[in-house]
């Protein structure tokens, strides 16, 4: 590859990936989310080669890197060059200005741990493109095709929720975003005493794409029986608590779960941002629990480490709620604990774990962050 040891890049961009509190699954429905960036991110650093067409990728660590011409795009046999490719054919769409360059990514976000690295390698790399570049694009532009370039090249047909956090967040705030409108609110967190834990399952169950693009059809299939009584209705983000009753016996019983879940989670995300601005945090943690109670018996993509996280959390005091964050089938768990209590949380947490799953438990703190950045 063709970076030297002294490599001084034009530009460096740093793009934070993001957890969303509560929301899970409901931005593809239309609904509500509540994410926010976090301070861990991946770091870019671009630099202009003399070249129109060809640019040069390297990946710190993984120690490796791949060529491209920008007039042969095509989709790779290599998961993680299609963010990349995904990015810069949405990019060619929208503008002649994009050059030969040449990128080094390095992250400090686990992957598969739900912290949405993909987002951040999506987003960080198009908005560094558009600062080089001079490409014009506008935050909202680099949001749409970030989750446009997952869409056609990766294949997961994520909602918009990833992309706008890692773009759109502001410091010690979370963000209420409509997906349906894309209004959004951004609410000020204060939640000392207590600290954002989250524990790594080390675990990312296969099926978590394909169940991803599963539960997105069998949602849609839900939203085609309601309409046949409710032809207003055009997304689950339209049914109320009382109107999905009322399909409980006429719905197949595995949409009827999909669905009610879908539904009251909407709910549970309004409630939560409610409970925020009122500064009311054991309200915050039962949402959590509920949310994960939901996640793991209704829309059934849980896992078996996450429950046992969750589950061995509700025996502290010191811990408001939990859930799994993310898609879906491991990743992260999001505990609400006392900052008295962390150490000696993590630790019994991390033995449980390992007698139960002979899996070494990884745990840290995460802080409502800025979105997308250039590094000064």
């Amino acid at each position: 590859m063709p970076f030297p040891e002294n490599f001084t890049p034009d530009l460096v961009v740093e793009s934070p990936g993001r957890i969303n509190l509560i929301g899970e699954h409901t931005d593809y429905n239309l609904g509500y989310v509540l994410p926010t960036a976090i301070e861990k991110k991946i770091t870019f650093k671009f630099i202009r080669n003399n070249s129109d067409k060809e640019c040069n990728l390297y990946s710190v660590g993984y120690n490796t890197g791949f060529t491209l011409q920008l007039d042969k795009i095509a989709r790779s046999n290599v998961e993680w060059e299609n963010y990349i490719l995904g990015v810069l054919n949405e990019i060619l769409l929208r503008t002649d200005r994009l050059r030969g360059f040449d990128c080094t990514i390095e992250s400090k976000l686990p992957m598969g741990s739900g912290l949405s690295s993909s987002a951040a390698l999506e987003c960080g790399l198009a908005f560094g493109l558009n600062e080089l570049f001079d490409l014009g694009l506008s935050k909202m532009d680099i949001v749409q095709l970030s989750q446009k370039a997952e869409h056609t090249f990766v294949g997961t047909q994520c909602g918009i929720m990833d992309q706008f956090a890692s773009v759109m967040s502001e410091k010690g705030h979370v963000i209420l975003l409509d997906c349906k409108t894309l209004e959004h609110q951004q609410i000020p967190i204060k939640i000392d005493p207590y600290k954002m834990i989250m524990l790594n399952t080390k675990v990312s169950h296969n099926l978590a794409s394909s169940e991803y693009n599963t539960r997105k059809r069998e949602c849609e299939e839900g939203v085609a029986i309601i309409q046949k009584q409710y032809p207003k209705v055009r997304s689950l983000r339209d049914v109320t608590a009382t109107m999905i009753q009322e399909f409980k016996q006429s719905m197949d019983a595995t949409l009827f779960k999909r669905c009610s879940f879908i539904v009251s989670e909407n709910d549970r995300v309004l409630q939560t941002a409610n409970a925020l601005k009122a500064n009311d945090l054991k309200v915050f943690g039962a949402l959590l629990y509920e949310a994960h109670e939901g996640i793991s018996k209704l829309y059934e993509v849980s896992c078996p480490e996450s429950d046992f996280l969750v589950d061995f959390s509700k025996q502290y005091d010191a811990v408001l709620g939990a859930r799994q964050t993310g898609g879906g089938f491991g990743g992260c768990t999001l505990n609400i604990v006392h900052k008295d209590k962390v150490e000696a949380f993590v630790k019994e947490a991390a033995k449980a774990y390992k007698e139960a799953f002979n899996i070494e438990l990884e745990a840290f703190e995460v802080k409502p962050s800025a979105g997308t950045y250039i590094q000064n």
